[in-house]
C-alpha cells in the first residue's frame, strides 16, 4: 500500500511562498500517485470560496486556483470547522467538492497507517 499524504496549510496571502508550497507540494505528490488530503485552515481558510484563489498572485508560481483544481479533481480539500465558524464560511459558501470537518477527522487522517503529514 503506498502511503497517502495529508497537507495543513495555515497561510494564506499573508504568507504567500508558504501557502503556494503546500499546494505545489499536494499537486506534484497527486502527479506522483500518491494520495492526497489538503486541510485548509487559518488565513488558507479564504480560499474555499469561488473565486479566492484567483486573487491570489506570487510571482514565478503556478496559479493558486489551478493548484486548487488539481486537488479537488484528484485528492480531498477540506476546510477546518473552527476555522469557517471565526470567518462566517458555511458549507452553502463552499467551492463544491470542499467539505468542512474538524480537529477529530483530522486526526483520524493523520494518525492512519502510512500516511505522512505535513504543515505549512
Amino acid at each position: 500500500m503506498a502511503r497517502s499524504l495529508v497537507i495543513k496549510v495555515t497561510a494564506g496571502a499573508d504568507a504567500p511562498e508558504r501557502c503556494n508550497q503546500a499546494f505545489t507540494v499536494a499537486t506534484a505528490a497527486l502527479a506522483s500517485g500518491v494520495s492526497v488530503s489538503l486541510w485548509l485552515t487559518g488565513e488558507a481558510s479564504w480560499f474555499a470560496l469561488p473565486e479566492r484563489a484567483k486573487e491570489f498572485n506570487l510571482p514565478h508560481a503556478a496559479p493558486l486556483a489551478d493548484l486548487l483544481d488539481a486537488v479537488l479533481a484528484g485528492g480531498r480539500v477540506t476546510l477546518c470547522t473552527q476555522c469557517a465558524a471565526r470567518r462566517n464560511i458555511t458549507v452553502d459558501d463552499l467551492i463544491e467538492g470542499i467539505r468542512i470537518a474538524g480537529a477529530p477527522a483530522f486526526v483520524e487522517e493523520v494518525v492512519g497507517q502510512d500516511v505522512q503529514a505535513l504543515v505549512y
